[in-house]
């Protein structure tokens, strides 16, 4: 499996243009749970801005596996690894500048949180992982 790294510039720009994802994560059953996202990929971690509490931060918190995935069209890209949940204020504030840079600047949330993936596999469509 090939590494964060080794995304080719297509492939780096697939994670900047605005498209939305899936993060997958296991359910307190241990079947998968898998919801729509806006991420960002930035110093090679992923990064969900989410509110605490929610499934998926529970999720995180008690099996770190977690999966991002991105289509659009032909093109396809998967980053896996291991997450964590950040609360801190500066963490939070950094991941929400960044989603603005690459969505939209997301409505106030007193309760908002990280959810950090740093990426261990990478899987991709022709072109975009080289």
């Amino acid at each position: 499996m090939a590494s964060i790294d080794t995304l080719t510039d297509d492939g780096r720009r697939f994670v900047t243009d605005s498209h939305l994802a899936t993060l997958s994560t296991i359910g307190p059953d241990g079947g998968l749970h898998v919801v729509a996202v806006g991420y960002t990929l930035d110093d090679g971690i992923v990064r969900i801005i989410t509110s605490d509490g929610t499934q998926k931060v529970r999720n995180v918190e008690r099996d770190a596996r977690a999966s991002v995935a991105q289509v659009s069209g032909p093109q396809w890209l998967s980053i896996a690894g291991e997450a964590t949940i950040e609360r801190d204020p500066d963490a939070v504030a950094h991941a929400v500048a960044l989603y603005a840079q690459r969505y939209r600047q997301p409505r106030v949330n007193p309760r908002r949180v990280v959810i950090r993936l740093a990426p261990d596999r990478v899987m991709g469509s022709a072109g975009l992982v080289g």
